[in-house]
C-alpha cells in the first residue's frame, strides 16, 4: 500500500499543477482573470500572468508538494525557504482573495473554476497537509526572513512595471484606483506585515506541533 503522506503531497502537488495549466491555457485562450477592461494582446497577457502573486505561489506549492511526494522527508536549506514561502504565500493567497478581491470578480465558466482553484481549492489542501504530515521542523527564523524577500522583491518589481506600462495584477496597488500612491504604500506595507504574522505563525506552529511519525504502511 502506498504511503499516505507521498499520495497526499501528490494530490496536492497535481491540483496546484493543474490549475496554474488551466489558468494559462484560459489565458493564451482570451479568458478573464480580474475586471479586464482593455484585453492585453496574448504576449502582454502571458508576461502579466507569471507576475501574479497567485500563479508563484501555486507554483511553489507545487513544486514542493511533487518534491515531497517523492519524498516526505525531503530537507535542505534552499528548500526550506522555498517551502516556508509555498505555505505562507499560499494561505495569504487565500486570505486577501477572499477579503479583497472576491468581490471585485465577475467570472462563469471556466474562468470561475480556474478562480476557485487557485484560490480556494490549492490553498485550504496545501496548508491541510502542511499541518498534518509536515515535514517539520522546516521552518526557522532563517527560512521566514529569507522567505519575506520574495514577497518584498515581487511588491518592487510590481511597482517598476506599473510606472513602465500602468498595469498592475491587483486593483489595491493601483494609484489611480486608490486615490494616490500613499494609500498604494500603505498596502504595500500592509501586505508585508501580513506576509510576516503568517511566517511569525508558520514558525510558531512549526515548533510546537508534534513532528508527524512516518508512515510504514
Amino acid at each position: 500500500m502506498p504511503d499516505r503522506g507521498r499520495v497526499a503531497h501528490l494530490v496536492v502537488g497535481a491540483v496546484a499543477s493543474f490549475a496554474v495549466l488551466f489558468q494559462l491555457a484560459l489565458v493564451v485562450g482570451g479568458g478573464a482573470v480580474l475586471d479586464e477592461t482593455d484585453p492585453p494582446t496574448t504576449a502582454e497577457a502571458l508576461g502579466r500572468f507569471v507576475l501574479y502573486f497567485t500563479i508563484q505561489s501555486n507554483v511553489l506549492v507545487a513544486v514542493t508538494s511533487l518534491q515531497l511526494a517523492r519524498d516526505p522527508q525531503r530537507d535542505g536549506r534552499g528548500w526550506r525557504v522555498a517551502r516556508t514561502a509555498a505555505v505562507v504565500g499560499i494561505t495569504i493567497t487565500g486570505v486577501v482573495h477572499f477579503v479583497l478581491l472576491r468581490p471585485l470578480l465577475d467570472l462563469d465558466g471556466a474562468d470561475a473554476v480556474a478562480d476557485v482553484l487557485l484560490h480556494q481549492v490549492v490553498p485550504v489542501l496545501a496548508v491541510l497537509a502542511w499541518l498534518v504530515l509536515g515535514p517539520r521542523p522546516r521552518t526557522g527564523l532563517r527560512e521566514v526572513g529569507l522567505a519575506l524577500l520574495w514577497p518584498v522583491g515581487w511588491l518592487a518589481v510590481i511597482l517598476v512595471v506599473r510606472s513602465l506600462t500602468g498595469w498592475v495584477p491587483y486593483p489595491f496597488l493601483d494609484p489611480a484606483e486608490q486615490g494616490g500612491w500613499g494609500r498604494v504604500a500603505v498596502a504595500c506595507l500592509g501586505v508585508t506585515v501580513l506576509f510576516a504574522l503568517v511566517s511569525g505563525a508558520a514558525y510558531g506552529v512549526d515548533r510546537t506541533v508534534r513532528r508527524p511519525a512516518r508512515s510504514t504502511a
